[in-house]
């Protein structure tokens, strides 16, 4: 797989994504967008992925959109018919907003481990992560406010589940830095470590920590729990009935069962493709 903005590699059941565009403060240009609907498309294919990690290079996470590149593609589309550009434009954005979808709709959990700034882009990307590791120099920025944009690639529609309206509200109208401390004390972030060293460290271990369970039930949570998200608690319950009544036909239970009663940890098959 050939790519210009990211790193990808699998090992021990543990895919790593890697933002590489350190010198520009890995800023999201036009090859960021497919490259990344392309790894997870990978991802969804190799069954020996039973878990993701998406981390950074350089000082900051990512400094979000590269606005040197929106400007020239959004001055592609302003010629003809204003109803037509406008049209092109939408499609442009769900384009876009597919591009984390994808980490959000993976069948495995994904981890983001965060340093210095996540800005813009970057919270549209880490929400659609199931969990976040910070650096305690980290911070995050809903970005677009200060740019006159309305947030439009995930951010709104998924921080609200994250963290209290008001809170939202403010870092959405101010555009104000979040820092790590404040983050996880609202469990924005699931710990805060003291260089990203220590924070990609501690995702290794939590991956593994996930690799180890059943990938089956791994993945129906994940399903259950976007499922329930997105529709009623009655829905949700009659989801999980439907679910268990098929996926509990398999051998995993029964292994984690013995492995616990004879206090040894299980080994489960990987998931078929």
């Amino acid at each position: 797989m050939e790519l210009k903005t990211l790193d990808y590699a699998v090992a021990d059941g543990i895919a790593r994504i890697t933002l590489n565009r350190p010198a520009e403060l890995n800023t999201m240009n036009g090859d960021f967008w497919p490259e990344m609907v392309q790894v997870f498309k990978a991802i969804e294919h190799d069954m020996a992925v039973r878990c993701v990690i998406i981390a950074s290079t350089g000082r900051h996470f990512t400094a979000g959109l590269d606005l040197k590149w929106a400007g020239q593609n959004a001055a592609a589309t302003r010629s003809g018919d204003l109803g037509r550009q406008r049209e092109a434009f939408r499609r442009h954005v769900k384009e876009l907003q597919d591009s984390f979808n994808v980490i959000d709709n993976c069948r495995v959990p994904v981890i983001a481990v965060c340093q210095g700034g996540c800005i813009g882009g970057g919270v549209d990307l880490v929400t659609a992560c199931d969990l976040r590791i910070a650096t305690a120099d980290a911070y995050f920025t809903i970005q677009e406010i200060n740019v006159a944009i309305v947030a439009d690639v995930g951010t709104l529609q998924r921080i609200p589940f994250l963290l209290p309206q008001g809170l939202v509200r403010e870092l959405a109208y101010t555009g104000r830095k979040f820092p790590a401390a404040e983050a996880a004390k609202w469990g924005f972030v699931n710990r805060v470590e003291d260089s990203h060293e220590a924070a990609l460290a501690a995702a290794e271990g939590l991956a593994k920590e996930i690799c180890a369970k059943s990938p089956l039930a791994i993945t129906g949570i994940k399903q259950v729990l976007n499922y329930g998200r997105d529709h009623t608690v009655a829905d949700g319950l009659e989801y999980v009935a439907v679910w268990n009544a098929g996926m509990l036909q398999g051998d995993d239970m029964g292994e984690a069962v013995k492995a616990q009663m004879a206090r040894q940890s299980a080994t489960f098959q990987n998931l078929k493709a």
